[in-house]
């Protein structure tokens, strides 16, 4: 599977930083949707967790969290949260079966290579529960580049996520679409999209 280093070494030079700019305390909108169709006590995946901000607030709500991230800096960031389960993994890594409740994938999967996605989302069906939920949150857009930082982003329409996520067992439950300003400053379109796994 392929790994991009350069921007796992953004993350990992610029953990602490990251997680000043993102380290507001109330719970997003996006989070209190995903949580509000989580059984009681659900087991969560927060893939690619940075920091663990929300892992926490996840592990506050009284669900059991389990989080991963590739950049050491933000794995040892994230283990901060008492309560968290915290390793250090990359996407292709996951390879649980049926062990979760919920995955929270909250703009994560846009730095996977755009050959790999299907395969993430199968990945993630694969551990989900049967009606487990997915929250999946990208930029939109065409192609790939690198930020003025370096990270690599690979974009797609919402269309064409939609596309994946039915090819992968899901059906989208809600769509929210915006534009604001990420870490490196620009202004970029996203969208964040909840959604269920099939039932088998």
């Amino acid at each position: 599977m392929a790994r991009d280093d350069e921007t796992i070494a953004v993350y990992d030079a610029k953990a602490a930083e990251y997680a000043e700019v993102f380290a507001r305390t109330e719970i997003a909108p996006e989070l209190e949707r995903f949580m509000a169709g989580l059984p009681e006590g659900a087991a969560v995946l927060d893939l690619g967790c940075g920091p663990g901000k929300h892992a926490a607030q996840m592990h506050a709500r009284g669900f059991k969290v389990t989080a991963i991230d590739a950049s050491a800096a933000m794995v040892k960031l994230a283990r901060a949260h008492e309560g968290v389960t915290v390793r250090q993994a990359e996407f292709s890594d996951l390879n649980e079966e049926e062990a979760y409740d919920g995955v929270w994938a909250h703009f994560s999967l846009l730095h996977a290579p755009r050959s790999e996605f299907p395969a993430h989302l199968l990945r993630i069906a694969q551990a989900l529960k049967p009606g487990g939920s997915l929250h999946l949150g990208m930029k939109t857009g065409s192609g790939e580049k690198r930020d003025r930082l370096g990270r690599l982003y690979t974009f797609h329409s919402v269309e064409e996520l939609r596309l994946s996520l039915d090819t992968a067992g899901f059906d989208v439950l809600e769509e929210v679409t915006g534009a604001s300003a990420g870490f490196a400053g620009s202004v970029d379109p996203w969208v964040e999209l909840l959604a269920r796994k099939r039932d088998q």
